[in-house]
């Protein structure tokens, strides 16, 4: 698996199957976008976890940290049905990170899922729901 690089626009995927891409936008204007992103395609927000906030709470300091949970049931049931333990990994995340003067968008890549979760065998979409969370990644960073 190719390292993490920051060129804008370019999808990475580390050796602990970290995706990330970067955007030189808000914050505001990613999330906007990635709720917006989510209903195109179906899926459903779940929960939203401002980090920075929960630090600020305990007089701790972390620039901007979001974390979005979200997921399409019928996709999510499915990896489960194969094996429950993907349930440690479900619903899927999005993590959206302040680092110095850009974002950094973060997911799972589905296909370290697979290898951790011992999902070989099932017919599992597995290039679909990568297609779909790099698209939404992109979009989200108003590369599309």
């Amino acid at each position: 698996m190719a390292t993490m690089a920051w060129a804008q626009g370019e999808v990475e995927v580390s050796d602990s199957g970290i995706a990330s891409l970067t955007s030189t936008d808000s914050l505001e204007a990613v999330e906007s976008r990635f709720k917006e992103g989510l209903e195109k395609r179906g899926m459903g927000l779940m929960a939203s976890v401002d980090h920075q906030a929960n630090a600020a709470g305990v007089e701790l300091e972390l620039p901007a940290t979001r974390t979005y949970i979200f997921g399409k049931p019928e996709v999510g049931t499915r990896l489960m049905q194969c094996e429950g333990s993907v349930a440690l990994d479900l619903p899927q995340k999005m993590l959206v990170r302040q680092q110095e003067d850009h974002l950094v968008i973060e997911w799972n890549d589905p296909h370290y899922l697979v290898e951790r979760h011992g999902l070989q065998d099932c017919e599992l979409p597995v290039d679909k729901i990568a297609e779909a969370l790099t698209g939404l990644a992109r979009e989200a960073a108003g590369q599309q």
